[in-house]
């Protein structure tokens, strides 16, 4: 842990958000004591500023809570929550109570309702902040109308508003952005997992009488999985830049395409050194694994990312290290 908050985060987090709560949040119970000891601990307000009743963090300094929430799988959007309420603040909405889910993308009205076909997090979150038709919407779960979408174990869903539940707010910077950077730590912190769990059953499990850790070939794809966690781990890291509780739009583009990017080559990895027990469904690795690809897509996949940073650079006229400058100082757009 990088401060006192990552450690009080993973100590809670290892403390509430356990496999039992995460597998029972995947069959449809809300995990409501989970979410009230992480609430009561204030971390949804870690970026809200002191004068407005938050803990004023700096982007830098909450990271290591999106990471501990990554490593635990927290079944309920604590890394939107604080990027949200920081937003909400910004737009001088007054706080929501209770978690917030990020829907930037795939939210449309439609026969005078807000639908979308994926809605993150929706089954354990209490709000979606969401993007639709060129406007943010504040929308309660709890006036949600939610069909399964049909993936096993996700927490995202089908799900609808009536335009007279939601309310329009006008926070002026994108959500995407917020997305980007929440997904781009939690994928960080899931793999820093993962690679434990991996380490650990490589030393433990036995094959022609010595662990299969020791082997050459197990070793080379170990390998290969720790540089790209770490890789990751740097990434989440550029992608917690900024100021205000907004992080800087290419440095979150650029985090989220390259924890994006490592994500589905940890998991295969991951996989190949468990062999069979991995995806069996009283094994936790799978719980990880199967995050992982879902957060791969979520709030734009590598590709996406990819794409606008080449269309930023087209745009910014101007020379390679001119327009690198301007990224690492935030001044330039994604």
């Amino acid at each position: 842990m990088d401060n006192i908050f990552g450690d009080a985060a993973e100590r809670l987090f290892a403390q509430t958000c356990t496999p039992e709560v995460i597998r029972r949040a995947e069959q449809g119970h809300r995990p409501a004591e989970a979410w009230q000891a992480c609430e009561d601990a204030g971390f949804g307000d870690a970026l809200v500023p002191q004068e407005d009743g938050g803990a004023g963090l700096d982007l830098a300094e909450a990271l290591p809570i999106v990471l501990a929430a990554g490593r635990h799988l927290c079944p309920y959007p604590i890394a939107h929550t604080l990027l949200a309420r920081a937003w909400l603040c910004r737009a001088r909405r007054p706080q929501a109570t209770g978690s917030i889910a990020l829907a930037p993308h795939g939210l449309s009205v439609q026969d005078g309702r807000l639908r979308g076909a994926n809605v993150p997090w929706v089954r354990t979150a209490d709000y979606v902040l969401a993007g639709a038709g060129g406007q943010a919407w504040l929308l309660p779960v709890q006036a949600a109308s939610i069909q399964p979408n049909g993936v096993h174990g996700n927490l995202a869903a089908e799900a609808s508003w009536a335009l007279g539940d939601a309310e329009r707010v006008d926070g002026g910077s994108p959500l995407d952005v917020l997305a980007a950077a929440a997904y781009a730590g939690l994928i960080a912190g899931a793999m820093e997992r993962v690679l434990a769990m991996t380490l650990d059953y490589a030393n433990q499990r036995a094959q022609f009488g010595k662990p299969i850790g020791r082997f050459q070939a197990v070793q080379q794809q170990v390998s290969v999985m720790a540089e790209q966690v770490w890789a990751a781990r740097m990434a989440a890291q550029l992608a917690f830049q900024g100021g205000d509780g907004q992080p800087a739009l290419l440095l979150a583009a650029t985090g989220k395409a390259r924890a994006s990017q490592a994500a589905p080559l940890v998991a295969d990895i991951a996989h190949a050194v468990h062999g069979a027990i991995g995806v069996t469904e009283e094994y936790d690795l799978q719980l990880y694994t199967r995050r992982l690809r879902e957060w791969r897509l979520a709030g734009g996949s590598e590709t996406h990312w990819h794409e606008r940073i080449g269309a930023g650079a087209v745009a910014s006229g101007g020379d390679a290290l001119s327009y690198l400058r301007g990224a690492l100082y935030g001044k330039v757009a994604a």
